[in-house]
């Protein structure tokens, strides 16, 4: 099915002027897609005057239609986004079917944020042509992509890429090199699994931790990034700062504890602490989405 991340891409791609064909291998999915991204994404966004590029809603969607036969949908393509759901066999499926239907110059791109670009397109015979443009989730509203290579993937692949995704507004950052979890997923787990090992061990609550970052750390690091953070965090910069710094930084690190099993006691206990403040039926949950997706905006127009 044509999910949030297959409907953002489209609308990221159409927002830089580009024709968008869509493709669902289930009947009829495509079409409903447009409907949603039409009647409750870009006419909703112009309305707030949230709407990414230059062209109005109805441009945009001028640009856009849906297939339910894949060789249509492929014909005069020159990148393919696949957004299938995290699925190593259906991914490499997909690949499989697709590249005999374009030629070889068509760049074969997968959303994947957890498979390894040398599995994803095992399948494929061309392998130069293939990468992982990973999006962050929301798309839309969150604009890096890493691009991730397969270790034949050659350069002028990588380049064209970067360009593209930079031309429809998202902020790409090239891997030099595959790696298990790329670079965002392996930063946000580490901070993940620290700050579950706190609650855990009874140290903060899971209310406090959150606001660890959204008030403290992720203020910073909505602007600038760790590394910068350092050196502007010493009066003369980065040698200055692991002068000052580094032996009290390797104390803290050698405390880390293992990496948690994310179940059992501990598991049920911070699932009820965070049920308490954000309830999991759906209604609590769509509002506090759609609040961070006007925040990530909000915040993305004061980064230009």
């Amino acid at each position: 099915m044509l999910g949030l991340i297959g409907r953002s891409w489209a609308m990221v791609f159409l927002s830089g002027g580009y024709k968008v064909k869509i493709y669902d291998n289930e009947p009829g999915q495509a079409s409903g897609a447009i409907t949603e991204i039409s009647r409750k994404q870009l006419e909703e966004l112009q309305q707030a005057k949230m709407l990414r590029g230059n062209l109005t809603a109805a441009q945009q969607l001028s640009l856009l239609s849906s297939h339910d036969d894949l060789q249509q949908a492929l014909e005069g393509a020159f990148f393919v986004q696949e957004c299938v759901f995290e699925d190593l066999e259906a991914k490499q499926t997909v690949f499989h079917e697709v590249e005999n239907l374009v030629t070889e110059s068509v760049i074969l791109s997968s959303s994947t944020s957890c498979l390894m670009p040398s599995n994803v397109f095992s399948c494929v015979q061309n392998r130069t042509r293939c990468i992982i443009s990973h999006p962050v989730n929301p798309p839309y509203y969150v604009r890096l992509v890493e691009l991730v290579p397969h270790p034949e993937t050659v350069p002028a692949v990588m380049d064209v890429a970067y360009s593209l995704m930079t031309e429809v507004g998202q902020a790409p950052v090239r891997l030099s090199k595959e790696i298990d979890g790329f670079a965002l997923n392996r930063v946000q787990y580490a901070i993940i699994a620290e700050s579950w090992r706190l609650v855990q061990d009874g140290v903060i609550s899971v209310k406090d931790i959150d606001l660890v970052m959204s008030e403290g750390l992720g203020m910073r690091y909505a602007f600038i990034g760790p590394i910068e953070t350092m050196h502007l965090n010493a009066p003369e910069g980065m040698e200055d700062y692991l002068q000052r710094y580094s032996e009290g930084m390797k104390r803290v690190l050698n405390t880390f504890g293992p990496v948690p099993d994310f179940s059992g006691e501990p598991a049920a206990r911070i699932v009820k602490e965070i049920c308490e403040l954000i309830p999991a039926e759906q209604e609590h949950l769509t509002v506090r989405r759609e609040r961070r997706d006007h925040l990530l905006m909000e915040l993305a127009k004061l980064k230009k």
